[in-house]
């Protein structure tokens, strides 16, 4: 564990020095210290990091939740469950085709969708707060999309597992999908009823209690959840959501910074180990279009949720390019695929698209604005605030 926080901390440093942002570099720092590469093997069991990794997850969701509102799903959410169904629409749908036409298989192409359909929430989150975007109008609606897809999530790998294992149980499917459902339903009363009762309980003016307080409370009900179902992440941030319209709010964000950036960390180094750079040359063209196949699909629903809203160029284009990584959730499928038996090309496949992304997603977010140039008015938007910045200060009288 020291050797892979000193690691990231290096590479991380290094590569501030020029300007690249800290996620494809912590990744590299596990592809280079794995069992996958030459030379000196810091882990040859990416399991061994397996329930700090977890952590960094639930931490991340739990921050988010953290800044996400319930007034904003009053105010906005029909709104943002437009836009997540759309994205949801347009990448699990080309996911899904995009699987038939490579003709590997009817239960592959349900993989596929689901890897080309949903975004990593992890690097999503890690992307807006290194980029400094938590408070921009367009973070809500990226935030609500994430919340949206979860919850496909959830009840995708409950009808997805009984269909690639051959199972006949259509029963046994829908009650994993009603269990998934009963608890997102039950975290959701909690969170727009029982704030009154959670924020008493969480009234301390103990920073020490109040840490091993939220810590517990968001990885106990993540731990939970994974048993009825429902992705831990979701949970995470469900928790986040509820002690984040609690009078603690403002201290909780502030402890659990450190926490959250430490594990995070952890989480994708980790994400390096489990990837073997050697299986992507047998999958490259592919992968590639795959990629292709997402760029387009998250500038069609970054401008479909620019429409809804009211964006601009820039908003537009960061919307496009924030949700753009792939990431925990297409391992998770990997695994499932190799246990199932399904092709033996899907596992290289995965990992070398969730590579690619997870390295390209976060380079592209910070230089959005190339795209929102050349978005319908984003040259004269990005004309007129240079006059803008040009004009001299009035002077004071």
């Amino acid at each position: 564990m020291g050797g892979a926080f000193v690691a990231a901390a290096i590479l991380a440093r290094l590569g501030g020095r020029i300007g690249l942002p800290t996620i494809p570099l912590f990744i590299l720092a596990g592809i280079l210290l794995g069992p996958n590469t030459p030379g000196f093997v810091l882990l040859e069991d990416p399991h061994d990091l397996e329930m700090l990794s977890a952590l960094g997850l639930v931490l991340l969701l739990f921050y988010l939740g953290l800044e996400f509102h319930m007034d904003d799903l009053k105010t906005g959410g029909r709104k943002m469950v437009v836009a997540g169904s759309a994205y949801l629409a347009l990448n699990v749908g080309a996911g899904l085709a995009f699987g038939f036409a490579l003709g590997w298989g009817t239960s592959e192409a349900l993989v596929l969708a689901g890897v080309l359909g949903i975004s990593s929430s992890a690097i999503v989150t890690k992307v807006l707060v290194d980029l400094k975007r938590i408070g921009n109008p367009e973070t809500k609606p990226i935030l609500g999309i994430i919340v949206v897809e979860d919850i496909f999530l959830a009840l995708y790998l409950a009808a997805l597992q009984p269909v690639i294992s051959g199972a006949d149980d259509v029963g046994a499917m829908l009650a994993d999908i009603g269990k998934a459902f009963g608890f997102l339903l039950l975290l959701a009363v909690a969170a727009r009823w029982g704030t009154g009762i959670v924020g008493r309980l969480f009234d301390t003016k103990d920073n020490e209690l109040l840490v091993i307080s939220f810590l517990g409370a968001a990885v106990l009900v993540a731990g939970i959840a994974e048993k009825f179902g429902v992705a831990d992440a979701i949970a995470a941030f469900m928790v986040g959501l509820i002690l984040g319209n609690t009078g603690s709010r403002g201290r909780i964000l502030h402890l659990v910074h450190p926490l959250r950036d430490a594990f995070a960390a952890i989480f994708f180094f980790g994400f390096g180990l489990s990837i073997d750079p050697g299986d992507l040359p047998s999958v490259i063209w592919p992968v590639l279009a795959a990629v292709v196949v997402t760029l387009t699909m998250n500038l069609l629903a970054g401008l479909f949720t620019a429409r809804i809203y009211g964006f601009g160029p820039g908003p537009t284009a960061n919307v496009a390019t924030t949700l753009l990584a792939r990431g925990e959730f297409a391992l998770i499928l990997a695994t499932m695929a190799a246990a199932a038996g399904l092709d033996p090309r899907l596992s290289p496949f995965i990992a070398g698209y969730v590579l690619i992304l997870a390295v390209v997603a976060p380079l592209v977010a910070g230089r959005s604005h190339w795209l929102a140039r050349v978005l319908p008015g984003g040259k004269a938007a990005a004309e007129q605030q240079q006059e803008e910045a040009a004009e001299p200060e009035p002077a004071a009288r």
